[in-house]
Order: structure tokens, then sequence, then C-alpha cells
């Protein structure tokens, strides 16, 4: 009998822990495998009667790291804030550094290539992306990045004419939760250094000095704040517990 009502009441903790876990992180809902981390920049686009920017993140880091567009060529991390101009495209800048009928297409005579509005304007690209050998997640693009990265089955270029000037950083750092019934976080430094500059985290998103960062909580994460600025949209998405929480009970 005793065993029976021990068994019970970690049930009902567990069934409890699960509808706590539910209703404090409201996670957003996931669009398809196929449209995880595509946006459409909209700028200034429909203002001046143009369609919007398709852009997909995953057709980009194949061939490039995070920090080619986001340290070297200048995009912000957060979609519609970057002052993106066709004139400043044309001159090199930004989309233009790679779209000069060079290296990628150019503007002239492909403009629905990009302006199309359509955000799933490159599923049919990503079927046949989606066969790759990668490492595979059930979250997201479906694509362990990281792991992808590690193995060598990806080896995107880390710049287009500026190298990174970097130090090495590797420290892996434990973050206690909010939540006593909620394991540490593990953040590694190295596997985001490897897509990353150190600029791209610090001082803006993240302080450099561990624990001094106001406000750091799920709540604002889920606002797309902090880890959320990449959490929601375009790395693993943040219902992917156990890659941040390794300790949390799987199911």
């Amino acid at each position: 009998m005793k065993n029976f009502i021990g068994l019970l009441i970690i049930l009902l903790l567990g069934l409890w822990i699960s509808a706590v876990e539910a209703a404090f992180f409201n996670l957003p809902q996931l669009p398809p495998a196929e449209e995880y981390g595509n946006i459409l920049i909209n700028r200034a686009s429909v203002a001046n009667n143009v369609k919007s920017v398709s852009f997909s993140h995953w057709q980009h880091r194949l061939k490039y790291t995070c920090r080619v567009c986001h340290s070297e060529l200048g995009f912000n991390m957060k979609t519609n804030t970057t002052e993106i101009t066709e004139l400043a495209n044309r001159k090199g800048k930004y989309c233009g550094a790679c779209h000069n009928g060079k290296i990628a297409f150019r503007h002239n005579g492909n403009c629905d290539k990009c302006h199309n509005g359509n955000i799933a304007y490159a599923q049919g690209k990503f079927d046949v992306f989606s066969k790759f050998p990668f490492a595979r997640t059930s979250y997201g693009d479906g694509i362990n990045w990281v792991e992808s990265l590690s193995q060598g089955t990806l080896s995107p270029a880390k710049y287009v004419k500026t190298k990174s000037q970097d130090i090495s950083f590797d420290k892996m750092l434990v973050l206690d939760s909010e939540m006593s019934i909620i394991p540490p976080s593990i953040f590694p430094h190295k596997a985001h250094t490897a897509w990353l500059d150190c600029d791209s985290c610090h001082p803006e998103i993240f302080n450099i000095k561990k624990k001094t960062t106001k406000f750091f909580s799920m709540s604002y994460i889920l606002r797309g704040e902090f880890c959320g600025v990449c959490h929601l949209t375009v790395a693993f998405p943040m219902d992917d517990c156990r890659r941040c929480h390794p300790g949390m009970r799987e199911g």
C-alpha cells in the first residue's frame, strides 16, 4: 500500500510539474519545418508598392555562418530593423555583398526571387535539402546545425571579405533556473562561437559579466529577448527544452 501511495504521489507530482511548465512557458506555435527560420523583410517594400522580401535562413546557413551577415555585413539580429535599401544593395552592401552576379545571382532580372511576399517560397528547395545526410532533430527545421557543423557535414564560410578578429572562448556556463523544479540551463560558448562573433550577443543582448543581465528570464526570452532573439524563429526552438536544460526529464 505504501508503495502504491508513493508511486501515486510521484505520478501526481509529475503531472503537476507538466502543468506548471505548460502554464509558465507559453511556447509559441511552430511553423512547418520548411518555413522555420524563414522571414519576410518589409521595412519599406510594401510602402513602395513592392512585395516584401522572403528570406530563408537555412538556405544561407548552408553556405555561411551567422557572423557573415550579422557581424561582417551589418544586419541587425531583429527583423526589419536594418536600413536595407536597393541603392545600398547595388553598392555592394547588405544583400549586395553576395548578390552581385559573381557570388550569387544579382538584382537585375531576378526581382521575384526575393521580392515575392511568400514566406514559403523556398519550399521546393527544402524538400531536396532535407534529404541531405545532416544530423537530425525533431524540432525547428529538423536539422541539428551545431552537430552537423561539428561532424563536418556542413562547411559554411566564415567571412566574405573580412575575417573575424574574435578570441577563442569555449567556457561552459551553468545558469540556475527561476523555478526550483526546473534544472539549470547549460550554455556552451563553443557551439555559439562556431557560428557567431562575440559581439553578436555582447554587450547589446547580454552583459559580459555573468549574472549582471537584468530581466534575464523565460518570460522575456519568450517575448523575443535574450536567447529568444534567435531561439524563437531561427536557431532550434524553445520546445527543445533538453538542449538547454539537459537535466529535464523526457516526455
